[in-house]
């Protein structure tokens, strides 16, 4: 418990005053420039290291409720870290965002008047990294404003030179141990992005739809089978009806063929076990190239069923759908083909259905399941040693309920779909010879027939785009085909040549005709390496060796298995070791009802002008406190309000404290036996609280480390420990004097450390203007291993009840704070009636009591309220204290009013038209309304009781 301090310091400090209010947007740029620009974020050369990535935003971001958790709850561990001596390296980035970004470009272009397509893809390209120089460092800019104090000049984008090295090490990697392949089946395809989708970017949602049977005929026979379907269109690319072997209504039928309605095609009735019997009538359509289980039931034919590709990438039905047909927009479509239907008597009928239906993450289009190929990655093996590490401990998920969603997904996860069939993105590092590389069946030369090219403009000419072969027969020559045109896709006869760098020819034939693949990877596969890349990988850099694997990644659940899962697979296998030993998972901020916010409901909050309205530090302190592990945060403006007087408590008691200290030496703290019992038990509770958040934060209790120091520097310091020492301060100089400055001075001093991980900006601003060394509180020492003091809390504890029970008499009976009440206290045993005797002088001062009387023997008076603790028996009288009739009448008139609002609550909580027409937040707050008044009469009620039993006494 040492404190020297520099007098020279000191002196120029105490000539510092602090204003009167404080005033957040004075200080908070202030103190940012100066840390960052005295290299305050960089890690320093000593102590164990500490490492955290932050989880990128998109670069088309801004700052919302869920960043400002995350970064909050980040830069608590980074500060704490750092004051606790580590060598704290926090990677900041930002995520290219490949889908999300090109769309807000391509609408900028629509408002110009044209199409990705016909600027093309450099032009584009050069389009968006324009657009990302100038808007996207937005939400940067917005994090360095919440205070997080990353190492910016670290800063990384998932597209920069370093990054795009080592996804293409990582690609080229996994391709050479045929872990990446090309493969046609069916996946999920936006017609709106005109892009593949995985699983996971797929968002479902219940849709009220109709279920519509279909009478399907048998051949050469009046006997019909009724299929239903949520999607009529789709039977145009029917290749079967199947039925369960199991159903004895159908097992006649098997082998037999239908006529497919409006086609004149005829398809066979097949048999499979999974077909639900009680689904509709028991037979399903089969349409293979355009419903996942269709897929799977038409692979387990033999010979397989035919997939008919009726709907086109861009959403509209192809020419397989029929001459009618073709073109149509699919919605359009299901109207034309059940109207066709109707018309022709095949349709049973049709029932409103509820059913799940995908939509694209990104743009809410309802995807479709379209058969291309794609690019895949193998990842079986890898996701087996991912849930290894998480299940021996390796790596900590927290809270732990998690895990078991982790292992849930892991142990049903499919190949991850890699290919995405957009511009903006790292480009897939595959080309493609058309006239040497061979496959099997495929005749050399003949390999450029499977290439597609889009649209070609020649000399101001534009045809519609085909294969290699038909764009020939159109007239146009091998050169204006390359040089003019597009490749859209490869069939998968032309085999790739992968390269960790550029090539333009064939290593092979010298062919300089080669064609690079087109397509760029998910966002989602840069995102998984950035634990590593970030630190300079696939080179050996310092950063690497010191900070991999990193200590502890802070997400949120909904990028769970996007992200942290891959990041798991991918440093496992690059890394041979996890990229982070901890991963702690938060919360999902919502409004103040529990209602996630959304643009539609109206009730998105805006950090940035909560910020602006509250400062950083009470913004940040709010998400904190109710940051519980497992619990969603209910917003709300008020709760910040409420953070924002803890913010003018502590400025307020700061500035106290430095007017008393001014102009004083504070030097060594005074030895134990030099203490009072109130500096002896604040620098004991001041322990527990270092110990209490410490261990905290330790294990991510964001909570209950915010609300220890809130707890110690409120209630113990402010509320009590001041009050102790004002008499004392304001006393004659003197040895009990200065060992009381030393006190509190060393106390604040300490609290301010407790506090900054939490609140940065005013614990800087106060720090400053008090005595110090060194340039900022955010490089000093985190409070911990404090000496603790079990019998001076014991002790204190004994005058804190005496004085509580006054107070608590004087509040219940509305006792002016003014007026001087005499006490009487009969305690239990003489070691609490010896140090409540040794403290009166504290007991009359805080209590505000005239007179005092205290002892084992001490009775009650007559007329006397009384206050019964464990320790205590406290008796104020009241004559001539209260007059209790006033008083009575006076809460008469208040239990009237209650009364009055409570018969009002309840008309207007019994009306149907305001409970079903009434925005729900309004009701849920008169619902409040109501409770909080039913409590009040209860009170009210009680203490009219408790004054008519006092009266009856005093008479």
């Amino acid at each position: 418990m040492c404190c020297m301090v520099s007098e020279t310091v000191m002196a120029d400090k105490m000539k510092r005053n602090m204003e009167k209010h404080f005033t957040p947007k004075k200080i908070e740029s202030k103190w940012y420039t100066y840390w960052n620009e005295h290299g305050f974020f960089s890690p320093g050369d000593n102590g164990n290291p500490f490492s955290i990535v932050m989880p990128p935003p998109n670069v088309t971001g801004s700052l919302h409720m869920g960043h400002a958790l995350n970064a909050t709850l980040q830069d608590i561990l980074v500060r704490w870290k750092r004051m606790l001596g580590y060598s704290v390296l926090w990677i900041p980035g930002t995520d290219h965002a490949g889908i999300a970004t090109q769309n807000v470009v391509e609408k900028e272009l629509a408002k110009e008047g044209f199409t990705r397509h016909e600027i093309g893809r450099d032009k584009f390209i050069e389009r968006v990294w324009k657009w990302k120089k100038q808007y996207g460092d937005t939400i940067i800019t917005q994090l360095k404003k919440l205070g997080a104090s990353c190492d910016w000049s670290r800063q990384r984008f998932t597209l920069d030179a370093g990054l795009s090295a080592a996804v293409r090490e990582v690609f080229v990697k996994l391709f050479e141990e045929d872990l990446i392949y090309r493969d046609t089946r069916l996946i999920n395809w936006c017609p709106r992005c005109h892009t593949a989708l995985s699983d996971l970017e797929v968002e479902h949602e219940t849709v009220e739809g109709n279920l519509t049977y279909i009478k399907y005929h048998l051949e050469d026979s009046d006997q019909n089978l009724i299929v239903a379907t949520t999607r009529p269109e789709t039977m145009l690319g029917d290749s079967a009806v199947a039925v369960n072997p199991d159903d004895d209504r159908y097992r006649t039928l098997i082998g037999k063929y239908l006529k497919l309605p409006l086609t004149g095609r005829k398809i066979p009735v097949i048999a499979d076990n999974a077909v639900d019997i009680e689904f509709g009538t028991g037979a399903v359509k089969v349409t293979p190239a355009h419903d996942f289980n269709d897929e799977s039931i038409a692979k387990r034919q033999n010979p397989v069923l035919p997939f008919i590709k009726v709907i086109g990438e861009d959403g509209r039905m192809t020419g397989a759908a029929g001459e009618k047909y073709a073109g149509m927009d699919r919605y359009k479509c299901r109207k034309a083909v059940t109207d066709d239907l109707k018309s022709l008597g095949l349709i049973s009928k049709v029932e409103k259905y509820r059913h799940s239906i995908g939509q694209c993450y990104r743009c809410k289009t309802v995807i479709e399941p379209l058969s291309t190929i794609q690019w895949y990655v193998n990842v079986q093996e890898m996701a087996e040693e991912a849930m290894d590490v998480v299940r021996s401990g390796k790596v900590g998920i927290s809270p732990s309920g998690w895990k078991n969603s982790y292992f849930s997904w892991m142990e049903n996860i499919n190949d991850w779909c890699i290919s995405r069939q957009i511009w903006w993105g790292h480009r897939i590092p595959v080309w493609y010879c058309p006239y040497c590389r061979t496959d099997e069946g495929i005749l050399q030369g003949e390999l450029i027939q499977h290439v597609f090219f889009s649209p070609v403009s020649v000399d101001g000419d534009r045809v519609n785009g085909g294969t290699y072969a038909e764009l020939k027969l159109m007239g146009f020559s091998h050169e204006e085909i390359i040089r003019n045109s597009k490749l859209i896709r490869m069939d998968a006869a032309v085999m790739p040549l992968c390269s960790r760098q550029d090539i333009d020819e064939c290593p092979e034939c010298g062919n300089s005709n080669i064609i690079r693949d087109p397509d760029v990877l998910d966002t989602w596969f840069s995102s998984a390496l950035w634990p590593f890349s970030t630190l300079g990988w696939p080179e050996k850099t310092e950063d690497l060796q010191k900070y991999y694997p990193t200590d502890v990644l802070v997400t949120g659940f909904d990028i769970l298995f996007f992200w942290v899962a891959r990041m798991i697979m991918m440093g496992l296998k690059f890394m041979k070791d996890v990229p982070f030993r901890d991963v702690y998972i938060h919360a999902l901020v919502r409004d103040s009802e529990g209602k996630k916010m959304s643009k539609s409901k109206g009730n998105v909050i805006d950090p940035v002008i909560i910020i602006e309205k509250y400062g950083t530090d009470s913004f940040r302190f709010t998400l904190t406190a109710f940051a519980a592990q497992g619990r969603d945060i209910k917003f709300s403006e008020d709760r910040v309000e409420g953070y924002r007087h803890f913010v003018n408590k502590l400025w307020n008691a700061s500035r106290f404290i430095m007017m008393n200290i001014e102009g004083e030496l504070v030097s060594d703290m005074p030895a134990i036996m030099e203490m009072t019992l109130p500096e002896r038990w604040i620098l004991s509770r001041l322990a527990v609280a270092a110990d209490d958040i410490n261990q905290a934060l330790g294990e991510f209790r964001f909570n209950d480390a915010a609300n220890a120091i809130y707890q110690f520097i409120w209630h113990e310091l402010c509320d009590w420990y001041i009050e102790l020492s004002k008499p004392v301060l304001y006393g004659d100089k003197g040895r009990k004097r200065d060992n009381n400055i030393k006190c509190i001075y060393y106390v604040l001093e300490k609290s301010l450390r407790l506090l900054h991980p939490f609140m940065p900006f005013i614990t800087e601003e106060i720090w400053q203007n008090l005595p110090h060394e060194g340039e900022s509180i955010m490089l000093k020492k985190y409070p911990a291993d404090l000496l603790h003091d079990d019998d001076a809390e014991a002790l204190m504890g004994y005058v804190m009840e005496a004085v509580s029970s006054a107070r608590s008499i004087r509040g219940e009976l509305n006792i002016a704070p003014s007026h001087g009440l005499e006490a009487f206290i009969r305690v239990k045993n003489n070691v609490v009636a010896d140090i409540l005797i040794e403290n009166e002088t504290i007991i009359k001062k805080l209590a505000g009591l005239k007179s005092l009387v205290m002892g084992r023997d001490v009775r009650k008076p007559k007329g006397a309220a009384s206050s019964i603790t464990q320790n205590m028996e406290v008796f104020i009288p009241i004559k001539g204290a209260l007059d209790i009739n006033a008083e009575i009448e006076r809460l008469d008139r208040e239990l009237k009013k209650v009364e009055e609002t409570i018969s009002f609550l309840d008309r207007k909580l019994l009306n149907e038209d305001f409970l079903n027409n009434a925005p729900s937040g309004i009701v849920v707050k008169e619902k409040k309304r109501y409770s909080e008044s039913i409590d009040k009469k209860v009170g009210i009620e009680e203490n009219i009781n408790r004054l008519r039993m006092l009266y009856r006494d005093n008479e």
